[in-house]
């Protein structure tokens, strides 16, 4: 029995739809597909969910002192005048960071190989570039997934059907984070 199906569609094409649908599963937290498509998607998202709750707290927390631009009233950088140059002025500020070890900077990398980048568009500025922001993926699976399934071994999708899609009678369903 082959170890995964191949949709009809060439390697590419299937690995770009399961990364899209996949990256889609997990920033939604749900998504309507063909039943087919949504095996696919529960063993690659079922197993990014578990990397990321073995992975959790596998960091240390180390204090940098960093530069930071100073800036004015309006959010513009304060410029000094040295030598007829016209020079940032920087503070330094200490900053706690958190510094992944390596395992979890593996995870991290073996994460980002499926996630696609994705851009939040508040709905008020639907369709203008203004005010859309870069999500992080990784970031978003350490920090808001894992910690809610740490106590569950193991099923962390489900799969609710819906029914037969009207254009071609295929099975529609529901994937969903439990």
């Amino acid at each position: 029995m082959a170890k995964y199906r191949k949709l009809g569609r060439t390697a590419s094409q299937r690995k770009a739809l399961l990364r899209n649908q996949v990256t889609n599963l997990l920033y939604h937290g749900k998504i309507r597909t063909t039943e087919t498509k949504a095996g696919e998607i529960q063993k690659i998202a079922e197993s990014l969910i578990a990397l990321a709750v073995r992975e959790k707290d596998n960091f240390e927390t180390v204090t940098v002192t960093a530069k930071v631009p100073q800036k004015d009233a309006d959010g513009k950088r304060v410029k000094k005048e040295e030598n007829g140059k016209k020079v940032t002025v920087y503070t330094e500020v200490q900053k706690e960071i958190k510094k992944d070890l390596p395992s979890r900077l593996h995870a991290r990398r073996q994460m980002s190989k499926v996630f696609y980048p994705v851009t939040d568009v508040p709905k008020e500025a639907k369709g203008r570039k203004a005010n859309t922001k870069k999500v992080d993926m990784v970031a978003k699976m350490f920090d808001e997934i894992a910690p809610k399934y740490a106590d569950r071994n193991g099923g962390y999708t489900r799969i609710i059907k819906i029914g037969q899609r009207k254009g071609d009678g295929a099975m529609e369903v529901q994937i969903e984070l439990v």
